[in-house]
């Protein structure tokens, strides 16, 4: 398999009640690749809470006042150390600071998550169908640390049209063996994959990746991503 990504360039700044996939699927079509049957869009968090209008006014040098948008935003707080919080948000996510960011909006405002990031992806892709009569997965994306590793990287808190997980569990390995416990994060591989073509400050919140198997496509949801509390040795 042979994967192009492909980023997406002149979306303008998305406000709110914008229509993410016409601005997407309009840039991509004016730079020349135009969305086909198959591809998987890629967007990220920060222009789907603007479109949604989850923005909130929040002074950055108000540390109590941030504490309680956090706190707000969360329904368990894992870990406190200085300014940073590691918390459960409703969707299930355990993130830094319930995934509220001050990056890439106006001075004096924060984003929020999407309510519902699953139906986010599923909202771009049927828009993208209706505009532009083409069928693709859509993922969107976040950035997020990891507990063992230092780095961040980008992983899918929405999805739809896609499988999060493929489970291959019970096939065989190139020698044979029985696979017991592979199940493959395929969403959150997508999802970072396109951030490399997307970056952290090049203002490109979307990519195309072209020449996924077929056979993922599904009606996936980001909530396959999620570790159940009674599997975690850490909660």
């Amino acid at each position: 398999m042979t994967l192009t990504i492909i980023p997406v360039v002149g979306i303008p700044e998305v406000r709110p009640r914008d229509e993410v996939a016409i601005l997407v699927t309009d840039a991509a079509r004016a730079q020349g690749t135009p969305l086909t049957d198959g591809d998987c869009l890629v967007v990220t968090q920060k222009v789907m809470s603007k479109a949604e209008d989850r923005l909130v006014r929040l002074d950055p040098d108000d540390r109590d006042a941030r504490r309680a948008l956090i706190d707000s935003e969360s329904v368990r707080v894992l870990r406190r150390r200085g300014d940073l919080v590691i918390s459960e948000t409703r969707h299930g996510f355990v993130c830094a600071n319930a995934g509220i960011d001050l990056s890439n909006v106006d001075a004096g405002w924060a984003a929020l998550l999407p309510v519902d990031p699953d139906r986010s992806a599923r909202h771009v892709r049927d828009a993208v169908r209706a505009h532009a009569s083409v069928d693709v997965a859509v993922i969107v994306s976040d950035t997020f640390g990891r507990a063992w590793r230092l780095g961040l990287t980008d992983v899918a808190i929405g999805v739809a049209g896609l499988a999060a997980v493929v489970d291959l569990r019970g096939e065989t390995d190139a020698r044979g063996r029985e696979l017991q416990v592979t199940e493959v994060a395929i969403a959150d591989e997508i999802a970072g994959a396109a951030e490399l073509v997307m970056g952290k400050a090049r203002a490109i919140p979307a990519a195309i990746v072209r020449g996924l198997d077929g056979a993922w496509r599904r009606d996936g949801s980001a909530r396959e991503l999620i570790r159940a509390p009674r599997d975690d040795l850490f909660r």
